[in-house]
């Protein structure tokens, strides 16, 4: 158990310092040298734990997935709140876009990364489609709203709108951002058909607080 625990810690700090040499000299400036310096390790133990400097980029990345997965959880567990509180909730739990550094994401939406753009996407999906779908099913059995596919529209609705949104992908200006999430909205409505209308005008309220 020990073992584990040192190789979790000695991991965690390469990608600390990793992450704090990137922002700090950039990404493509950055040299596998310098991680080994920074922390003060061989080559050799480098390479136990990463194959590359653009795997360690990689996990640095999963890190910041695996914090909305576990906000996600978080807001899951809560009995005290409605389910389109809930979901708005976990919208508001996806935005980290904030919290990585510009370089980082620069490097993701760089043509050679997009194999691991990909790979993100595809995990982020994978891991929140089906909580999503939980939240669904929730508010289908309080009649909050009918959806006869939670699951796959909640994948549809992930994919789309974490692809449109993605400035790496589609450089938009302001007005067609804000098309494109109207129309998310809308699209989101239409997957959920609510079966209350002021329940429908509460919800697009708030959705556009957290879209704008």
């Amino acid at each position: 158990m020990r073992i584990v625990k040192q190789y979790d810690e000695r991991k965690n700090e390469i990608l600390d310092i990793a992450e704090r040499l990137f922002h700090t000299k950039g990404y493509k400036k950055c040299t596998v040298n310098d991680i080994l310096n920074a922390v003060s390790i061989a080559k050799g133990t480098f390479y136990y734990y990463f194959k590359s400097k653009e795997e360690v980029m990689d996990a640095i990345v999963l890190r910041y997935t695996d914090i909305v997965i576990s906000r996600v959880e978080e807001i899951l567990l809560k009995d005290d709140i409605e389910p389109e509180e809930k979901l708005m909730r976990i919208f508001l739990a996806m935005k980290i876009n904030d919290q990585l550094d510009s370089d980082i994401l620069d490097e993701m939406h760089n043509p050679e990364n997009a194999l691991l753009h990909q790979k993100t996407l595809n995990q982020v999906v994978t891991a929140l489609a089906p909580m999503l779908a939980k939240i669904i099913e929730e508010g289908i059995e309080k009649k909050v709203w009918n959806c006869r596919y939670p699951l796959q529209y909640m994948q549809i609705f992930l994919a789309a709108s974490l692809t449109l949104t993605d400035e790496g992908i589609f450089e938009l200006d302001i007005d067609s951002q804000k098309k494109v999430m109207a129309a998310i909205i809308s699209m989101l409505h239409m997957m959920l058909d609510f079966t209350n209308g002021t329940t429908l005008e509460i919800f697009e309220q708030h959705m556009a607080a957290i879209v704008y």
